[in-house]
């Protein structure tokens, strides 16, 4: 279990992953500014303890992703990612470091997302 959250603490979240994670360095231009760090996990994975009302949400494009941000510091901890709506994808850059054992860190292509989203291997519910 990692625990993580924004930069001011208002938003506070666990989610159940492995100690040893493989995170998406997604190129989009979201991703490239905010520098996030991709782990995606289902729902039943996640778990969002405190902040709920500090959340601001922003969408763009297709609208399917849901860009959830703190509005007191601006940090994206979390979101609901277009290529997998039924989950989360959490910002390793936003977990404590002393759960994480080891960081693989793999290249997400967005100008070709069919083929990056066929090579992810998604954490199962259990």
């Amino acid at each position: 279990m990692h625990r993580g959250g924004c930069h001011c603490g208002a938003v506070i979240f666990e989610v159940d992953a492995p100690a040893a994670i493989e995170a998406l360095e997604c190129n989009c231009s979201i991703c490239r500014s905010t520098g996030f760090l991709h782990l995606i996990v289902p729902k039943a994975r996640f778990r969002l303890l405190a902040g709920e009302g500090a959340l601001r949400e922003y969408q763009f494009n297709t609208g399917v992703a849901r860009h959830w941000f703190c509005g007191t510091c601006g940090v994206k901890s979390f979101y609901v990612p277009r290529s997998n709506p039924d989950g989360y994808s959490v910002n390793v850059r936003c977990l404590d470091p002393r759960t994480i054992g080891s960081l693989t860190v793999r290249a997400f292509d967005d100008s070709d997302r069919e083929a990056s989203e066929a090579r992810i291997k998604p954490l199962t519910a259990e």
